[in-house]
């Protein structure tokens, strides 16, 4: 991969997978880093495209950035490798897409809309708790539910990982809702369901942002396009600005 010229020096060593930026303005300071075979202590440093890096005597070369969109279907997990011996979305991608990881997580019997990336800034973008982007979700439980419990979700219910709300909540059928959350409590919404008084009987993310399943089917994925990720930047830039307004 051909990388811009003049990108700053964390940002090219993080991109390789040498660290998080924070590291890697550390590992220059401590001297690990050289630079055309002289140590560079300068984390501003801007790399230019004939450099020839070494960390720790280590040629770096930055990875390509990858991000792909997965349907992810119900009974796998989202890890590498798990202890339990389950399966793991990685069965459904070829080798050279393994060292990808997953941004956020659904659980074992959660399914839907998945990105799996080593886009740093993208994964900062999408689960930073200060950002909020907003994820769609389908809901089928196993008893039908009375329209009481849309205004429950909305104010605010207490479960086992704190006081949760969603941002908006509507009824599709006698057992079917749409619930919009822009937090990621760990499995919110069946605890948030759990504590209205019924059980989520089916999980389907259908939409982060304005990204959105399409057509895709179970257990197939594709490349994220420029433009989705742009809108996902851009509308991860408008959260952050438009909290930072209402502080000041």
């Amino acid at each position: 991969m051909t990388q811009p010229q003049g990108i700053r020096l964390n940002k090219y060593l993080a991109s390789a997978g040498v660290g998080s930026r924070r590291a890697c303005d550390t590992m220059v300071q401590q001297g690990e880093v050289v630079i055309n075979g002289q140590t560079c202590l300068n984390p501003g440093y801007r790399v230019q495209p004939e450099d020839f890096i070494k960390v720790n005597g280590r040629r770096i070369e930055p990875l390509e950035i990858q991000s792909i969109v997965l349907h992810k279907p119900a009974g796998l997990v989202c890890t590498r490798s798990d202890e339990n011996n389950r399966a793991t979305i990685y069965v459904l991608l070829p080798p050279r897409l393994h060292h990808l990881a997953h941004v956020g997580r659904l659980d074992l019997d959660s399914e839907g809309l998945l990105i799996v990336s080593n886009d740093g800034e993208l994964t900062q973008a999408l689960t930073h708790p200060s950002h909020k982007i907003e994820k769609l979700y389908q809901v089928t439980t196993e008893n039908a539910f009375e329209n009481s419990i849309l205004t429950q979700l909305e104010k605010g219910v207490f479960t086992e990982v704190g006081k949760a709300r969603a941002v908006s909540v509507k009824r599709i059928s006698s057992r079917r809702l749409e619930m919009v959350l822009n937090t990621g409590l760990k499995r919110q919404i069946r605890y948030m369901i759990q504590a209205v008084g019924h059980r989520v009987k089916r999980l389907v993310r259908v939409k982060i942002g304005e990204l959105t399943l399409e057509t895709l089917k179970p257990g197939k994925w594709k490349f994220l396009e420029k433009s989705e990720r742009d809108a996902l930047m851009s509308l991860s830039e408008k959260k952050r600005g438009s909290k930072n307004s209402s502080r000041g």
